[in-house]
């Protein structure tokens, strides 16, 4: 028998818990719902909640420290989205696009960029409304990130 993925969401402003939930219940997945503070989850044995202490990437940290090979990140944090590709994982935003290796190299220098912008004080424009395309976008993508985990882990 092989290994399961594990699934990771970085959880304070994640708005597709409730998908990865139906997604891992499908599939028989171990959920990690980390955040710096208590989020409503739903009480099943294969979904636990992460509270870490408050402060900067200190569930980032959390996170990578733990995923790998064969698991599963849910994130919109490009520098934890790196780290967490470099150990194995797969790494996906909320509206399904994934972050690869071939894309992170440039998400990372237009949050640079973007970072120096903001502090010159110029007004940068932040993401796009969720929407529900992006909801079916991501259930599609996870449900397709599950499937190749599954195969690396075999």
């Amino acid at each position: 028998m092989s290994a399961l993925p594990r699934l990771f969401i970085d959880a304070d402003a994640c708005p597709v818990k409730d998908e990865v939930y139906r997604v891992a219940a499908r599939y028989g997945l171990h959920v990690f719902v980390v955040s710096n503070s208590w989020i409503n989850t739903p009480r099943e044995k294969w979904i636990e909640q992460v509270v870490v202490d408050a402060g900067p990437d200190i569930a980032d940290d959390w996170i990578a420290e733990r995923a790998g090979r064969g698991d599963i990140v849910i994130t919109a944090d490009i520098p934890l989205a790196d780290r967490c590709l470099k150990a194995g994982a797969q790494a996906l935003k909320s509206n399904g696009q994934p972050f690869t290796p071939d894309s992170i190299g440039s998400a990372l220098a237009g949050r640079m960029v973007g970072e120096h912008l903001r502090s010159m004080g110029v007004a940068t424009p932040g993401p796009p409304p969720f929407g529900p395309r992006d909801r079916s976008a991501f259930l599609q993508a996870l449900d397709g990130a599950v499937v190749r985990a599954k195969r690396a882990l075999a």
